[in-house]
C-alpha cells in the first residue's frame, strides 16, 4: 500500500507522488483512492488502491538502479519491425509494461531509428512522451529537478547517437 508522500509511477503517464490517500463513496460503496500528481504534465489522477498493482503503480526504482538504466539505454538497439505500425504496437506494449527498462529500450530505440531514418508522425510523439516518463522517474530516483533528469537523458542520447553504427539490418 502506498502512502502521501511516495513516489511512485504509473505506466503511460510516468513518475508522480502521492498526494492523498482518500475514501471515497462511488456508487454507493467505499473505496480507498490514490490520489496521484504525475509530474511531467502536472496531471492528477485518481486510482483506487486495491487496483493500483493491476494498473501498473509501482514505486520509483532507487538510485542505484540509475546506473543499470543508463546502461539500457547505451546498450546495443533490440531488431525492430520495419513496418512502422507494426514497431509503434511493439513500444507502446512495452511502455504499458511500465517496466523503467523496457521503457529506457525504448527511449533509445526510438532515438537512434530517429538518427538513422526518421520516425513516423506517431512515433515522434511517442518519443517526445516516452522521453518525458522516463526523465519523471530519473528525476525522483536521482533527486534532482525535472530539467535536470531531461539534460542528463539528452546528453546520454545525442551520445549514442553520435557512436551509432547504422549498418545493422533491421527485421522484417
Amino acid at each position: 500500500m502506498f502512502k502521501v508522500g511516495d513516489h511512485v509511477v504509473y505506466p503511460h503517464h510516468g513518475a508522480g507522488e502521492v498526494l492523498e490517500v482518500m475514501d471515497k463513496d462511488l456508487a454507493g460503496e467505499s473505496k480507498v483512492y490514490l490520489k496521484i500528481r504525475i509530474i511531467h504534465n502536472d496531471m492528477t489522477v485518481m486510482v483506487p488502491s486495491d487496483a493500483a498493482e493491476q494498473a501498473g503503480i509501482r514505486a520509483v526504482v532507487p538510485e542505484a538502479l540509475v546506473e543499470e538504466v543508463e546502461a539500457v539505454l547505451r546498450g546495443d538497439p533490440s531488431k525492430m519491425p520495419q513496418n512502422w505500425n507494426r514497431r509503434y504496437k511493439h513500444n507502446r506494449d512495452k511502455i504499458k509494461t511500465g517496466d523503467i527498462f523496457e521503457v529506457a529500450e525504448v527511449v533509445r530505440n526510438l532515438a537512434l531509428r530517429d538518427s538513422d531514418k526518421g520516425l513516423s508522425t506517431g512515433e515522434k510523439q511517442m518519443f517526445g512522451r516516452v522521453k518525458k516518463i522516463l526523465a519523471s522517474e530519473l528525476m525522483y530516483a536521482k533527486a534532482v529537478p525535472e530539467a535536470d533528469a531531461m539534460q542528463f537523458l539528452e546528453v546520454i542520447l545525442e551520445q549514442i547517437c553520435e557512436d551509432a553504427d547504422f549498418s545493422a539490418e533491421e527485421e522484417e
